[in-house]
């Protein structure tokens, strides 16, 4: 599992992840997850890349998240593909982070 930030105009940092988020691709990104989470109040998790999202997965996704949400920041999972967002709608992790397709609807979801 291979990640990657960039930040965007308005404070909004872009999270790419790109392959499997397993047990072996959440723990190499776990720790990077949780430093950026602690120092980004607007969190885009761009997943086009991930192929693969099991449970240890979800919650590399879902504390990261919620600590963001704790300090008053918002995160949008940004264009998963079709079996990734399969699960993240199984588990009902879309309704606490929205799902958006569109980079325009991501960014603005954050706005």
């Amino acid at each position: 599992m291979k990640l990657s930030t960039e930040e965007l105009d308005g404070g909004i940092t872009k999270v790419v992840l790109d392959g499997r988020l397993d047990i072996e691709g959440a723990a190499a990104i776990d720790l990077k997850m949780n430093v950026i989470a602690g120092s980004s109040k607007l969190l885009l998790l761009d997943l086009q890349e991930v192929t693969f999202l099991g449970s240890m997965g979800l919650r590399s996704i879902v504390v990261p998240a919620q600590a963001v949400r704790r300090r008053g920041g918002k995160v949008v999972i940004f264009a998963p593909v079709k079996m990734v967002e399969e699960v993240l709608k199984a588990s009902s992790i879309d309704a606490l982070i929205p799902i958006r397709h569109e980079l325009a609807d991501a960014l603005a979801a954050l706005a």
